[in-house]
């Protein structure tokens, strides 16, 4: 349950603390005084939009912080599995919201995604206010109180009914794919079958079109390449020996080597370069060695030249049908990988369909059977359901209230075969109609707060705030429904934003935004009341006046009737 909660920068509210026990706790004050931002900051808490505006003027950010006490152990440790810890045994969960629009979010102590708040704050506090009344409205919203109603009976069946039609939309596309393009997928089966064959006949190996251009090069210039490496050969040695002086390198290296080597005992540099001019030598003659061999080498062959040049271009026509942006044989080999892989896929169709056909046949039998099941949960749990609400209806100063829940059956949907609609008749006679046609503002209220109270035994929340629930209702009603809030509050921490004196009067704790206002500045804080300041304010609450006797006799007559109705009230601390 929350602990504290305390709100600065938002809206009208400067800086406020609401120190929170077990029980109920009301929160009143004049109409502008900013209520509502009480409200508003827990929503912010549950990690709900957050809108800059609210950010008070002046102010860069809006803060809103709650301590969490007694949280159950799944929670803490997703908040540990963030980075989060507790402080003294209490979660600390925080929201900013900048002038700007950025928000950010807080868990233990720890940045987190706004997200996460909804994640987890959800099984904290749960916010009922007016918008929640008319989503009340919506047939979906039926469903899923009637569904928490009955529990495990339809939650258990449900979950799996909903895989289980999940999974048949997906088979049932897929099959839909499969049938209806079975020509398109004959037609692709073709194409491939006939690049593979092409392919296969061409039997191409990795790197194969790079080693035949290279071929190809050297026997289309086979004649060029011989004449360049003999006249080079012939250039480092020449077999001319008539000259008298050397005319190739070989020569001329030795005659420098021999010069040198005639003055090399007189000057140790000169006898350096003497026998440098020697290594030159040697590899002058390794050279014009290798010129010749590779000149012996080169083969001129117009046959394979034309062969090379055919398969070059066989491959070349492979790799524009098949290949990719490079443009190379490797790419041919990797499109045969994936098409021969995609036609086993598209050969394999038919059992395919066949394996589909039969899944989608035990998929109809399955959602009919859990169908079935949780209709007739369903159909059990809304008569308990619709006695229930009109009961509590009667103790809501509304006697002859009935509430029925009607269950309709249709086709097969993702949450079962069934319309949930709730119907309502506010007297005897009247016919029972949809609760969206039937039911007042003030009537939908106490229809609400009486399924809250029947739900908090089936699926309790620890903290339940409700935002002006009694809108729409007075006198006798609005008695009645500060008797079931305290009712509420035996099983749960009771937060309400009111302006019913009724309502307030059986709280075990009031606090009152008090507004003040220099001229130009309105601000506003929270104050927990003691007996005499809750006194002055139900009073005021009732006849605008805190100090009219009649309205404190009034005040003191209702605190009586709540002091009998509910457990003995607990004084109220004074805050300041």
């Amino acid at each position: 349950m929350l602990s504290e909660i305390r709100i600065t920068g938002l809206g009208v509210i400067e800086d406020a603390t609401l120190d929170l026990d077990p029980g109920f706790t009301a929160v009143t004050g004049e109409t502008g005084a900013g209520k509502t931002m009480v409200v508003t900051g827990v929503n912010m808490l549950l990690g709900g939009r957050a809108d800059s505006g609210l950010v008070r003027h002046g102010t860069r950010r809006a803060r809103v912080e709650g301590r969490a006490s007694a949280v159950p152990r799944a929670i803490v440790q997703q908040a540990e599995d963030r980075g989060g810890e507790l402080d003294d045994d209490e979660l600390l969960i925080a929201r900013e919201l900048s002038s700007e629009g950025r928000s950010r979010a807080f868990l233990g102590g720890a940045s987190v995604p706004v997200s996460v708040l909804g994640e987890v704050s959800g099984d904290l506090v749960a916010i009922h206010g007016q918008a929640d009344q008319w989503r009340l409205l919506q047939p979906a919203r039926q469903r899923e109180t009637l569904d928490t109603f009955a529990g495990k009976a339809v939650l258990v069946p449900l979950q799996e009914y909903v895989a289980a039609y999940k999974r048949h939309r997906e088979v049932e596309a897929e099959l839909t794919e499969l049938t209806t393009r079975e020509r398109d997928r004959l037609a692709e089966a073709d194409l491939l079958r006939f690049g593979l064959d092409e392919v296969a006949k061409a039997e191409p190996l990795s790197g194969e079109d790079v080693e035949l251009a290279a071929e190809e090069e050297r026997l289309a210039y086979a004649d060029g390449l011989r004449t360049a490496a003999t006249t080079a050969a012939d250039a480092l040695a020449s077999e001319d020996l008539d000259s008298t002086r050397p005319n190739d390198v070989l020569g001329l290296l030795a005659l420098a080597k021999q010069v040198l080597d005639g003055e090399r005992e007189h000057d140790a540099k000169l006898a350096e370069l003497a026998d440098r001019a020697g290594e030159l030598g040697y590899l002058a003659a390794d050279l014009a060695q290798e010129l010749s061999s590779y000149a012996a080498d080169v083969d001129t062959d117009p046959a394979r030249l034309a062969v090379v040049s055919e398969r070059r271009s066989l491959l070349h026509g492979l790799v524009r049908k098949y290949g990719d942006e490079q443009g190379t044989v490797d790419e041919v080999l990797e499109w045969t990988k994936r098409s021969a892989t995609r036609l086993a896929e598209l050969d394999g169709s038919d059992e395919r369909v066949e394996a589909l056909t039969g899944e989608l046949t035990e998929l109809d039998a399955k959602l009919a059977e859990l169908g079935r099941q949780i209709r007739e949960a369903r159909i059990e749990a809304a008569e308990r359901l619709g006695v229930a609400v009109s009961e509590e209806l009667t103790g809501l100063a509304m006697p002859h209230a009935n509430l029925s829940v009607e269950v309709h059956e249709t086709t097969a949907g993702p949450f079962g075969i069934d319309e949930v609609e709730f119907c309502f008749a506010a007297n005897p006679g009247s016919p029972a109609r949809p609760l969206q046609k039937a039911a007042s503002g003030g009537e939908l209220s106490r229809v609400m707060l009486a399924l809250e109270v029947i739900l908090s035994d089936t699926h309790p929340v620890p903290t339940l705030v409700f935002d002006e629930i009694d809108a729409g209702i007075g006198g006798r009603a609005a008695v009645e429904v500060g008797k079931r809030l305290a009712r509420l509050a035996q099983k749960a921490q009771v937060i309400v934003v009111t302006h019913l004196p009724q309502v307030a009067a059986f709280a075990d704790r009031h606090a009152v935004v008090l507004k003040s206002d220099d001229g130009s500045v309105t601000t506003s804080g929270l104050v927990a009341l003691d007996d005499d300041a809750r006194l002055k304010e139900l009073s005021r609450m009732m006849a605008g006046l805190e100090n009219s006797d009649a309205a404190q006799a009034h005040a003191e007559e209702l605190l009586a009737l709540a002091a009998e109705r509910h457990k003995p009230r607990r004084k109220s601390r004074s805050k300041g």
